[in-house]
């Protein structure tokens, strides 16, 4: 177990946070207890939650408004898929996911993992969870701990939800709610790519809890903002009226200013810090590497020390907070 030594206190600190994405997803298939619990281990300051509903409205942790490529419902409901072939969590039950068997993520053909480097894709020792199933596993482990981990929520496609007749954020809240989460001053951010979403959390729930702006590439259609307009100035003023802070893509905090150039720092950081916001950008992998850098501490190095960021989000909280431990 990491001896980190934060507490409730850190966010008052200058240590930027360790955002574990999916829990330890570059260790154990992503939104697992395992996951999560290995994460909490490894020191991660917030462990990130990607929400869906299922068919009897049930908010359950994954990343997929699909079961394709993390679990095994090809072999166990055949002819269940939609249409398009695909099989959408939202036309089963709990029950019915619970019988599913979670494994490392496959790449598009659905039988090569993406990461190969990473836990075996034939395990079967894995299940779906639960949001209620993975709060009481942080909580309960922060009793046990003295640690107190918190909770980085993503509303996961509420437009889409709602074309389905569901209303992913109600059920959400009233989780979270229930879980004691309340007040800005909760270990807890609830995210979204949808800023209407966001905006409806402010206005019409009237939450105190905070909230972050997730922003991707227009092409990625992850919901009807226009993130490109987001990332001006303009833009990050208007988010600046409904959450705390942005979690944007890494290639969104480094760029180029030709095919040739070397990779320099574009100005959203700084320009999210001059109005108040925090900055937590994704993915940090190890594996993985994007294009601007050679190494992951090259990739840490940038996004800490130069960038300044707030947090990152990470499939390897243990090897982050490692480097901040050294390098604070």
């Amino acid at each position: 177990m990491w001896n980190t030594g934060i507490s409730g206190q850190e966010l008052k600190t200058n240590i930027p946070l360790v955002l574990a994405h999916r829990g330890a997803s570059g260790y154990l298939p992503e939104h697992t207890l395992a996951a999560v619990a290995l994460a909490h281990g490894q020191g991660a300051d917030f462990i990130e939650q990607d929400v869906i509903l299922s068919s009897d409205n049930q908010p359950v942790v994954l990343h997929d408004l699909t079961l394709d490529a993390t679990t095994n419902v090809h072999d166990l409901f055949p002819g269940r898929n939609r249409k398009n072939g695909k099989y959408y969590a939202i036309d089963f039950t709990l029950a019915e996911l619970k019988k599913l068997s979670v494994h490392e993520r496959s790449k598009s053909s659905g039988s090569i993992a993406k990461y190969p480097l990473r836990f075996p894709r034939k395990s079967v020792l894995f299940k779906i969870i639960s949001l209620q199933e993975e709060i009481e596993l942080i909580q309960g482990m922060n009793k046990s701990t003295g640690r107190n981990v918190g909770l980085f929520v993503e509303l996961k496609a509420p437009e889409w939800h709602r074309q389905q007749g569901k209303d992913l954020t109600a059920v959400v809240m009233k989780i979270l709610e229930r879980f004691g989460y309340k007040t800005v001053e909760d270990r807890i951010y609830v995210q979204s790519f949808s800023a209407k979403e966001l905006k409806r959390l402010r206005l019409e729930f009237q939450t105190k809890l905070k909230l972050v702006q997730l922003i991707g590439e227009n092409r990625w259609r992850l919901s009807e903002a226009d993130f490109k307009q987001l990332r001006t100035v303009e833009g990050l003023a208007e988010i600046a009226t409904y959450a705390e802070g942005i979690g944007p893509w890494i290639e969104h905090i480094v760029g180029t200013d030709g095919f040739f150039a070397d990779p320099e720092l574009t100005s959203l950081v700084s320009d999210a810090h001059s109005l108040g916001m925090k900055v937590f950008p994704y993915t940090i992998r190890a594996d993985a590497l994007p294009g601007f850098s050679s190494s992951f501490a090259e990739l840490l190095e940038i996004m800490f020390m130069q960038a300044k960021v707030d947090g990152v989000f990470t499939d390897f909280p243990d090897q982050v907070r490692a480097f901040l431990q050294h390098r604070y």
